[in-house]
Order: C-alpha cells, then structure tokens, then sequence
C-alpha cells in the first residue's frame, strides 16, 4: 500500500491561488490571472536583478578608483 504523497511548496501555493480565485464572480479566467501574476512576478524580479546588479558595478568603480 502506498503512502499518501505530500505536496510540495509551489504544488500548495498554486492550490491557495485556485481557491482564492474560485470565489471571483463573472467569466474572469483563472489562467489569465495566474499568467497576468506570473509575468508581474517576472518583471519585478528581473527589475530587482536589474537594480543589484547596478549596485555592484558602482560598488566596484567605487572601490577601483
């Protein structure tokens, strides 16, 4: 007999996403927003990188010179 398997992390945070988005009233597609979401979180995710990386090069040029 098998055991039950537990979810993991991103398995469960999905999971919350898809009950919280049951409750939206009208013909709104859960797979829009969850793309709409995923491309925010990308975007800002790239936008921070964008920024640290900034950071070091003036922290390197600081310190060079």
């Amino acid at each position: 007999m098998r055991g039950l398997r537990r979810k993991s992390e991103p398995e469960r945070l999905l999971d919350n996403l898809g009950d919280s988005l049951g409750g939206l009233p009208g013909g709104t597609r859960r797979s829009r927003l969850v793309k709409a979401g995923l491309i925010a979180g990308g975007v800002a995710v790239l936008t921070a990188g964008s920024a640290a990386i900034s950071s070091l090069r003036r922290r390197m040029e600081a310190s060079d010179s």
